[in-house]
């Protein structure tokens, strides 16, 4: 009697532990599915890196700085600036800033500084602007108001070859760099034999450009990025000083000529990679 009654007593107890074990189990199954969800819930998407040449080069200078930036996973357009006119080239970039979705990253070299400055006002989707030894301009500041910031100078003036180019608005001409002084006043820290070709490809600037006052500056509005150039005989870095602490921007300084993505790729990268977060 007693070992039916133990028996009896034993029956209850064992539904009981396989209805917890049943409830231990479904929670489990619930639980694992719900963390694997949030483990590939995608996370936010990485900006895409829009690069701007200056005058005399193409995109062709941001070639070591966007291998490093793909390497990394981001997406890179390196755009081919017009050269035509500050206003003209703006509009340009800014077409090409508004057929991209999502954010972007926007850089640029020596005069492609202006042309950011100019095309990326208003834009919510340009979340950093990142300048490379460039002309980050103020309202109404012109090129070559912008060369004299800081007391500095530049021999620039001295050393350009000026030709003709069809339907240019009248008193506009294109300008060179002289190629005799190319590798001096662009590119000192690069192999002789390499800026030799860059100074026999390179592409002219609409002299105009110079003389255009610059509009409303993203980088009122736009988190920035500097890259002063301290060795620099094209833009002085005095003025490059100047404007990066005008514009607020987290700044760097590097021991380079005026094509720091070229010389230094790096450490180019690196602030670029800064600015995408």
């Amino acid at each position: 009697m007693h070992a039916t009654n133990q028996k009896s007593r034993r029956g209850p107890i064992r539904v009981a532990i396989a209805v917890a074990a049943v409830a231990a189990a479904t929670a489990i199954s619930v639980a694992i599915p719900a963390a694997a969800d949030v483990a590939r819930a995608p996370s936010e998407p990485k900006p895409t890196i829009v690069l701007v040449h200056g005058a005399f080069a193409d995109s062709s200078g941001w070639n070591d700085v966007t291998e490093r930036l793909q390497k990394r996973g981001y997406t890179v357009l390196a755009a081919s600036n017009p050269l035509r006119g500050l206003m003209a080239d703006a509009a340009y970039v800014r077409s090409i800033l508004e057929s991209i979705e999502g954010p972007i990253v926007l850089v640029g070299h020596s005069y492609g500084g202006a042309v950011i400055t100019n095309a990326a006002t208003g834009l919510e989707h340009v979340e950093a602007l990142v300048y490379v030894a460039a002309y980050a301009l103020d309202e109404g500041e012109r090129l070559v108001d912008a060369n004299a910031l800081g007391g500095g100078h530049t021999d620039l003036a001295d050393h350009i070859v000026i030709r003709p180019y069809p339907g240019a608005p009248e008193g506009d001409a294109d300008g060179y760099i002289d190629p005799a002084y190319f590798h001096e006043l662009f590119a000192a820290d690069l192999p002789r034999k390499q800026t030799a070709v860059m100074a026999a490809s390179q592409r002219p600037a609409a002299l105009q450009a110079l003389f255009t006052p610059s509009g409303e500056p993203a980088w009122e509005s736009i988190p920035s990025w500097y890259v002063v150039a301290s060795q620099d005989h094209t833009i002085p870095p005095e003025a490059e000083r100047v404007m990066a602490e005008r514009a607020g921007a987290t700044t760097i300084e590097l021991d380079s000529s005026h094509v720091a993505m070229m010389s230094h790729p790096g450490a180019v990268a690196d602030v670029i990679l800064d600015a995408a977060g």
